[in-house]
């Protein structure tokens, strides 16, 4: 009985010291601080809302109704479960959608397949398969460098006649295959002179005119760039070039963020795209090596005048991303429908913030 009581009170204690932790992980990223130590609780969400759950249930028989500490770590625990289960909800079926489906009278459609291969993934033949399976009009593969962008030339010879191809060894590579042909393409360094991005108007079959800008900003991480501001920037630059676009746009690639991130819910507020997951589903991409750590880091957003016809993952390719798949539908009488309103002066100077920070910073 004695070893009983003493387990269930050693028990007790770690689910209060579990508990802060998680009370901790929700709240911290609320601050708005840059560094990697507070924003890496950006992604988590869905494990944090699954663990929380978990700590209320398993606390239950333990609350001790006379200490006010118990009434307060089981409040704070609910506060941050429905803080969770609100900043996910969205992005499941459980949401409203955001980009509403593709008519038959679309005015063409177009394909895209985005996947980060891992560029010491050696299963090279798995990617090059699963990207043939899918026979996507775009294919835009990051972190691939000479190497993989030898063996894709030669492996996707005559598929595509178009491709923008900038290969690094730094795994910020990016090849860009294209069945539409570009026009003005170009290759951008927006914020640091390694990291770059393709910016091209393609020309569908139906003669129209869409923009598209592919990137893939670098991540908060303690050794190369522990703060958040570049890809924070990065991010509200394109958004930038997007809001201004005079013609459809889609935003594609890995942002290494979360959707439902402070920085990635600026981005869209600002430019105006719509989340293609919003009310259809999470597809996470990240990680596809774990099955209890994932999150969606690789994105396609585009203007309002899309419809939605498929939206999918690849298979596992050897990465540790699966890849992410999109059939559109070009529908610019959808504009009026699904329009974002005009962003907030507040976000605007928000965004403009953002950059003005990243640039003080490197001046720093």
């Amino acid at each position: 009985m004695l070893k009983f009581q003493h387990f269930a009170k050693v028990l007790k204690v770690l689910l209060q010291l579990l508990g802060s932790f998680v009370i901790a992980a929700t709240l911290i990223p609320i601050l708005g601080m840059e560094h990697w130590t507070v924003r890496i609780f950006d992604y988590p969400i869905l494990q944090l809302a699954f663990l929380t759950g978990a700590i209320v249930l398993l606390y239950m028989p333990f609350f001790n109704r006379t200490r006010i500490r118990d009434y307060i770590l089981t409040l704070l625990l609910s506060i941050c479960f429905f803080f969770q289960v609100f900043k996910i909800l969205p992005y499941t079926p459980y949401g409203n959608i955001e980009v509403l489906d593709a008519s038959s009278s679309a005015d063409g459609t177009i394909t895209i397949y985005t996947a980060n291969v891992l560029q010491d993934n050696t299963d090279m033949d798995g990617l090059l398969r699963d990207s043939k399976d899918f026979g996507a009009d775009i294919l835009l593969l990051t972190e691939t460098n000479e190497k993989w962008k030898n063996f894709l030339n030669e492996g996707l010879a005559g598929s595509y006649p178009y491709t923008v191809q900038v290969s690094q060894e730094n795994t910020y590579g990016m090849l860009l295959y294209s069945k539409f042909e570009p026009m003005n393409p170009s290759v951008e360094y927006l914020v640091e002179d390694s990291i770059p991005s393709i910016h091209t108007k393609l020309v569908l079959p139906s003669k129209k005119l869409i923009q598209l800008y592919a990137i893939h900003p670098s991540p908060p991480t303690p050794l190369h760039n522990p703060k958040t501001l570049d890809r924070d920037a990065e991010l509200i630059k394109i958004g930038r070039l997007a809001k201004n676009s005079k013609i459809p746009v889609i935003v594609m690639g890995d942002f290494n963020d979360v959707a439902w991130s402070a920085t990635t819910r600026l981005f869209q507020k600002y430019s105006g795209l719509l989340d293609l997951r919003k009310g259809r589903g999470l597809f996470n991409t990240y990680n596809a090596k774990y099955w209890f750590v994932r999150w969606p880091l690789d994105h396609v957003f585009v203007s309002p005048h899309f419809g939605i016809i498929h939206i999918g993952l690849g298979g596992e390719v050897g990465s540790d991303h699966f890849p992410f798949y999109t059939e559109l539908g070009l529908e610019p009488q959808l504009v009026p429908v699904q329009e974002l309103p005009e962003p907030s002066s507040e976000t605007i100077e928000k965004a403009d913030e953002q950059i003005r920070e990243e640039r003080q910073d490197e001046r720093g």
